[in-house]
């Protein structure tokens, strides 16, 4: 973490934002961030500091000098050094003193519904015109750079190795925390820090149960179904999501069609990711083939993913948001069986180009059975 950013990168940042703000009619934004896994990149991305505890907020006026706002506990929490920003603030509420540099004028907040601090909203509330701003704050940043793309490719890298750790260590008899414990270690190593947020899905009889959980002392059966959910950010601070089901016995009929129906979603994929291309129709495209079977969706199709985990747009029904090249999406459709037994869940990380999707990884579309080798 606190890689050098480039000035050309951070004027390109900021340029965008401000050209989105302009069009809102905003006199400034306050991007927040905390310290809950996947919610803390928005700060990194307007200030290169990564928050280790706590929250901050950045203040990004539309014409001037940004400020980046601390809670005084957290003086000496963090790298404070590795901020482009320079003035930084340590306040003992956050909101008082953004309340008093916005007082009486139109504020966009990236993270108003799930981020901000109540008690820094009621400061803010009624001192200024307060907009929730995340929407269009993410469609601001949804096209990476080519410094971007770097860093994207990096955390693939990483992610991809995490999935054949996973399968080099997966064997029955094995826990579920003894087996993610390798990628977890690899994962350090190469930079991620804790920006990881590792879960499995585990089912008996070939076929997953659907829920999330974290990975807990379970012993794997020759019979089960295991889905390790890997997402992880490398150095450069930008998530992805790779991976993909394992069971060493006989999967059952019903994932079997779950499995057809992935291959059909990858080819699906390659078309439709491309841009000019709307969120919509891609969803559409890539949810058909689970839909004619009967299957149910229980996570959003796919979403674009940066140095936040999830970010707009969103990949799914109604959205008509146009895709443009560059644009960077985590796809996992989230195949349930009608009556929520068994589900199948595999993630990839897609480039948006004007010739279609592209997928980062180069793991193949299968249910891996155990004895796989590079």
């Amino acid at each position: 973490m606190g890689a050098v950013v480039p000035q050309e990168e951070i004027d390109r940042r900021y340029g965008r934002v401000r050209e989105a703000m302009a069009r809102d009619g905003l006199d400034a934004v306050i991007v927040s961030g905390n310290e809950y896994t996947g919610f803390e990149g928005a700060v990194t991305y307007m200030s290169g500091f990564v928050i280790v505890h706590r929250y901050a907020y950045v203040l990004l006026p539309l014409e001037g000098d940004p400020s980046i706002v601390f809670p005084r506990e957290a003086t000496y929490v963090g790298e404070h050094g590795t901020t482009w920003i320079d003035d930084q603030v340590f306040v003992d509420k956050p909101g008082e003193w953004l309340a008093d540099r916005v007082r009486g004028k139109r504020v966009g907040v990236y993270g108003l519904d799930y981020v901000m601090t109540v008690r820094d909203y009621r400061a803010l509330e009624g001192a200024a015109d307060v907009v929730g701003w995340d929407l269009e704050f993410d469609h601001a940043r949804a096209v990476k750079s080519e410094l971007e793309l770097e860093s994207v490719r990096d955390s693939v890298r990483i992610n991809t190795e995490g999935f054949w750790i996973f399968l080099e260590q997966f064997a029955p008899g094995k826990t579920e925390r003894e087996i993610l414990a390798h990628c977890e270690k690899y994962f350090v190593e190469e930079g991620c820090g804790r920006l990881t947020m590792d879960m499995v899905l585990v089912g008996a009889g070939g076929a997953a149960l659907p829920e999330f959980k974290i990975a807990g002392n379970y012993r794997i059966k020759e019979t089960d179904m295991v889905l390790p959910s890997l997402e992880i950010a490398g150095a450069g601070g930008h998530w992805v999501e790779v991976s993909r089901a394992i069971c060493a016995g006989e999967p059952s009929s019903e994932t079997k069609q779950m499995m057809e129906a992935y291959v059909e979603y990858e080819d699906a994929a390659r078309r439709a990711l491309r841009d000019g291309a709307t969120a919509h129709d891609v969803h559409r495209a890539v949810s058909k083939g689970f839909v004619d079977r009967g299957f149910k969706l229980g996570h959003v199709t796919g979403h674009s993913i940066g140095m936040t985990m999830i970010e707009w747009p969103k990949i799914g029904e109604g959205d008509e948001t146009e895709l443009r090249s560059n644009m960077v999406f985590s796809m996992h459709p989230h195949a349930i069986s009608e009556d929520g037994s068994a589900c199948l869940y595999m993630q990839d990380t897609w480039l948006v180009t004007s010739d279609g999707g592209v997928p980062l990884a180069d793991l193949p579309m299968k249910i891996f059975d155990g004895t796989e080798t590079r």
